[in-house]
C-alpha cells in the first residue's frame, strides 16, 4: 500500500472514529443502566425508599436502575463511592441525614466533602422518628415522661442504633429541650435496641415508624409522639413533640437524591423531573406515607440549603451530646 493511500485510510478511520464517538457522546440521557447506591441494609427504611424511586425511574428511563446497598460506617461508605464515581448521572447516592449532616461532626477526617464532593437532585421524603416508652413504666404522655425523669433523674436509660446515629441524636435533642437527665444505651442498629426496651432492660426510644408502629399498636411498647414538626400520616393520633409542648425537638430521617460534583445541569433537571413525578405517583405516595414518609421533591437548590441548615443543626446537638464514632 502507498504512503498515500496508507494515510487516507487511517484518515478515513479516524474520521470514523470521531462520528462513533461523537454518536456515543450525543446519545440521550439515560442510555445505560443507573447504579442508585443505598448507604444502609437491605430492607430498612431508606432501603423501602430507594426501591419504590429506581422503579419508577427504570419505567420512565427505559433503561435498569439498580439498587446497590452499601451499608457500613454510618453510611460514608456508600457516599464514598459516589464521590468518587464519574459525574455523568449513572452513579447516584440516597444521601442521608446521617452521611451528610451527622458524619461530617462525628469523624475527625472522612474521604468525601458533603458539600464540594455532590450535585443536589432532590429531597425525596422525610420520616419521623417515633417516641416510645416501655408500659411498664406508667407513663401515658410527654409531659408524664419529663415529669418521671426530673423526679428521677439519671434513672431511666433510653436505647438507641448506636452512638452519634438519628434515634441517639433525637432524643439527644429532645432530652435538651425537656431538660431531663436520661442515660444513653447504645445499641448496634435500632432493632437491637427496640428488642431490648422490649425485654425491659430500657424504658425509653426514638425508633423510625416501620418497626416501631406494629409493636405500639399490639400495646407491647407506648407511643407518645413524632418528632417530626407535622403529624405523620402513618399514625395521625399521635401529637408530635412541638404539640406535646416541647417545640424545638423536631427531627427527621431524610433522603435524597444526590450525585457527583459536575454532573451535566441538564442530567440534574431530568432526575429531578422524573423523581419529582415519581413522587406524585399515588402509588408511591401511598406506599411512602404506609411506612412513615413524608414524600417531597424539594428543588436541587432547596435541598442545598436544606443541607446547610441541617448540617448547622446536628453539628450543635453533636457537640452538645458528646457523641462519637463507634
Amino acid at each position: 500500500m502507498s504512503v498515500t493511500r496508507h494515510i487516507a485510510v487511517m484518515s478515513a478511520s479516524a474520521a470514523a472514529l470521531a462520528l462513533n464517538c461523537a454518536g456515543a457522546a450525543a446519545q440521550p440521557y439515560p442510555h445505560k443502566p443507573i447504579r442508585f447506591i443505598t448507604p444502609n441494609g437491605l430492607g430498612g427504611s431508606t432501603d423501602l425508599v430507594a426501591r419504590s424511586i429506581a422503579q419508577k425511574l427504570s419505567e420512565a428511563f427505559g433503561q435498569q436502575v439498580v439498587v446497590d446497598n452499601r451499608p457500613g460506617s454510618g453510611g460514608i461508605l456508600g457516599a464514598e463511592i459516589v464521590a468518587r464515581a464519574p459525574a455523568d448521572g449513572y452513579t447516584l447516592l440516597m444521601g442521608t441525614a446521617g452521611n451528610f449532616a451527622i458524619s461530617p461532626h462525628l469523624y475527625k477526617k472522612l474521604a468525601y466533602d458533603p458539600v464540594r464532593d455532590f450535585s443536589p437532585v432532590t429531597q425525596i421524603s422525610a420520616s419521623a422518628y417515633m417516641l416510645l416508652v416501655h408500659p411498664a413504666i406508667g407513663v401515658r404522655s410527654v409531659k408524664d415522661l419529663v415529669a418521671l425523669a426530673k423526679a428521677k433523674p439519671g434513672a431511666l436509660n433510653y436505647a438507641s442504633a448506636g452512638s452519634g446515629t438519628g434515634s441517639h441524636l433525637s432524643m439527644e435533642l429532645f432530652r435538651s429541650i425537656a431538660g431531663i437527665n436520661m442515660v444513653h444505651i447504645p445499641y448496634k442498629g435500632g432493632m437491637a435496641g427496640l428488642t431490648e426496651m422490649l425485654a425491659g432492660q430500657v424504658q425509653a426510644m426514638c425508633n423510625g415508624i416501620p418497626s416501631s408502629l406494629p409493636l405500639a399498636r399490639a400495646n407491647r411498647v407506648r407511643a407518645l409522639a413524632v418528632t417530626t414538626a407535622r403529624r405523620s400520616a402513618a399514625a395521625p393520633e399521635l401529637p408530635t413533640l412541638a404539640e406535646a409542648g416541647y417545640p424545638g425537638a423536631e427531627s427527621n430521617s431524610w433522603a435524597a437524591l444526590m450525585a457527583p460534583a459536575g454532573t451535566p445541569r441538564e442530567v440534574i433537571a431530568r432526575l429531578h423531573a422524573e423523581v419529582s413525578r415519581a413522587l406524585a405517583a399515588p402509588d408511591v405516595r401511598e406506599r411512602l406515607m404506609a411506612d412513615g414518609a413524608e414524600p417531597v421533591g424539594s428543588a436541587p437548590a432547596e435541598l442545598a440549603a436544606y443541607i446547610q441548615t441541617e448540617w448547622v443543626k446536628w453539628g450543635k446537638v453533636v457537640k452538645q451530646s458528646g457523641a462519637r464514632a463507634d
